[in-house]
C-alpha cells in the first residue's frame, strides 16, 4: 500500500485545514486510522463522486482485508461501521433487499406526514430554548436544547422510541461514532446499545404500534424474506444515529454558519434565497459527516491517478469534497447562500451519491429548513454567546460539528 503519511486525529477537530492540506496534494490520500490501521480518504468532489458510484467498490466488511486476516485489535472505534448488519454494510441484491425493506417501512408519504409534528415540536422547543436562557442569564446551549431533541424527538416518534429512553440512545450513539474512544469503551458502548435495541424491539413485537419499528418488524420483501434479527438491530442502530446526529450536526452547522456570516443571514430575509439555500450550502461548506467509514475497492482501482489497493478501508471525506476549489471555484471556501448549482452535478455530495444516498435526506431536509426558520423568525437577533474559536469540537473525525453552542436569543 501506498505509504500512509495523514494521520487523522481521532480527537477530532475542525477538518477543513487538513482538507486543504491533503487536497492539495491531490484528491485521494492515504491516512492513518486509529489502531495504527492503514486507509484512504476520497477527497475530491469529481473523484469521491465516481468512487460512491463505482460498480466495483463494496460496502460488505468481507471485503476488508486487515480485518478478515485478523489485523484490527478489539474495541476498535471504528468497528461498528464495518461489522453493523443492515444496508450501509451490504452489496449488489443484498443491499436492493434491506433498503427496499426499509424503504417500504419509510415512504415518502409517511416522511411528508410528519410535516406538521416538526412544525409543533420546533415551537415547543423554541419555548424550552427561551425558559433555558431566562434561567441563564439570557444564554442557552442552542444545541443541547434545540438542535439535538428536534432530529431526536422526530426519530424517536418516527421508531416509536419513548422519550425517556431517548436521552440514554443519544448518549450511547456518541460513544458509538467517537474516534477517539478506549477499547473498553467502545466495546461497552456496542454492547449497551445492542442490548437496549433488542430488548426495545422485543416489546415492541409484543406490543406493535403505529411506528417503523413495528413495521420493520413485519415487513417482508416480495420473496417473503423479513430483517433478520441482526440486520433488524443494525438497520435501528443506523436509523436512529444517522436520523439525528446527521440533522443535529447540520442545525447546529448552519446556525454557527449563519451567526458569522450575517450578510448571508439578511439575504434568505430579503427573499434572495431561502432556508432551503441556506441548508445546502451548509451541507456543502461545513458537511455534519467529515469522513464516513468504509468502502471498499474489490480489486486494486485508480482513482484521481492514484491506486488504491483491493481490501483497502476508505473514507468518503464529504467535508473535503464540499470545499474542493477543483469543483466549486477558488470561493470554495466561502459560505454563500446565492451560489450558483453546478449544471454538471450536485451542489454537494454530503448526502451520498448512488445506490448507497441517504435514505433519510428528505426527512433531515425538511427538520432543518423548519427549526432555521422558525429559530431566526422568533429570535431575529439570536447570535454567538461566545467566540466561535472557542466552542468545544467533536470528538471524532467521523461526525463534523461542535459539542455545544452556547448563544444569547436576543441582542
Amino acid at each position: 500500500m501506498t505509504t500512509a503519511h495523514h494521520r487523522l486525529d481521532p480527537a477530532g477537530g475542525c477538518p477543513h485545514a487538513a482538507n486543504a492540506r491533503m487536497l492539495a496534494e491531490g484528491p485521494v490520500a492515504a491516512v492513518v486510522l486509529p489502531g495504527e490501521v492503514e486507509g484512504m480518504a476520497v477527497l475530491g468532489h469529481d473523484t469521491l463522486r465516481e468512487f460512491l458510484a463505482h460498480p466495483e467498490v463494496a460496502k460488505n466488511a468481507r471485503h476488508f482485508t486487515a480485518l478478515r486476516e485478523g489485523g484490527i485489535p478489539p474495541g476498535w472505534p471504528l468497528a461498528t461501521f464495518a461489522s453493523v448488519q443492515g444496508m450501509t454494510t451490504a452489496d449488489g441484491a443484498d443491499h436492493r433487499r434491506l433498503r427496499s425493506l426499509v424503504s417500504r417501512a419509510f415512504t415518502t408519504r409517511r416522511v411528508e406526514e410528519l410535516r406538521p409534528r416538526i412544525a409543533e415540536l420546533t415551537e415547543s422547543l423554541l419555548d424550552d430554548l427561551e425558559r433555558a436562557a431566562e434561567e441563564n442569564g439570557q444564554v442557552a446551549d442552542l444545541r443541547r436544547h434545540f438542535a439535538l431533541p428536534l432530529p431526536m424527538g422526530v426519530i424517536g416518534e418516527l421508531f416509536g422510541v419513548d422519550a425517556a429512553h431517548r436521552d440514554r440512545l443519544h448518549h450511547l450513539s456518541n460513544q458509538v461514532v467517537a474516534t477517539d474512544i478506549t477499547p473498553e469503551r467502545s466495546i461497552a458502548a456496542n454492547r449497551e446499545l445492542a442490548e437496549t435495541l433488542t430488548a426495545f424491539a422485543a416489546a415492541k413485537a409484543q406490543d406493535p404500534g403505529d411506528d417503523l419499528t413495528t413495521a420493520l418488524l413485519t415487513a417482508r420483501d416480495e420473496d417473503g424474506d423479513r430483517l433478520s434479527h441482526a440486520e433488524l438491530i443494525g438497520t435501528l442502530v443506523l436509523m436512529i444515529i444517522a436520523g439525528h446526529e446527521t440533522t443535529l450536526n447540520l442545525i447546529t452547522n448552519a446556525v454557527r454558519a449563519l451567526c458569522a456570516h450575517r450578510d448571508q443571514l439578511d439575504l434568505v430575509r430579503e427573499g434572495r434565497a431561502d432556508w432551503g439555500d441556506v441548508v445546502e450550502e451548509t451541507l456543502r461548506w461545513d458537511a455534519p459527516v467529515s469522513y464516513f467509514p468504509f468502502r471498499y475497492p474489490v480489486q486494486d482501482l485508480t482513482f484521481g491517478g492514484t491506486v488504491i489497493p483491493a481490501g483497502t478501508p476508505v473514507l468518503a471525506g464529504y467535508s473535503a469534497a464540499g470545499r474542493d476549489p477543483a469543483a466549486h471555484g477558488a470561493d470554495a471556501d466561502r459560505f454563500d447562500v446565492t451560489r450558483p448549482r453546478r449544471p454538471d452535478a450536485a451542489r454537494h455530495l454530503s448526502l451520498g451519491h448512488g445506490a448507497h444516498y441517504c435514505l433519510g435526506a428528505p426527512l433531515a431536509r425538511i427538520e432543518a429548513t423548519t427549526a432555521l426558520g422558525r429559530l431566526f423568525t422568533r429570535f431575529p437577533d439570536l447570535d454567538l454567546a461566545v467566540p466561535e474559536e472557542q466552542l468545544p469540537r467533536h470528538a471524532s473525525f467521523v461526525g463534523n460539528s461542535v459539542r455545544t453552542l452556547p448563544v444569547r436569543l436576543r441582542a
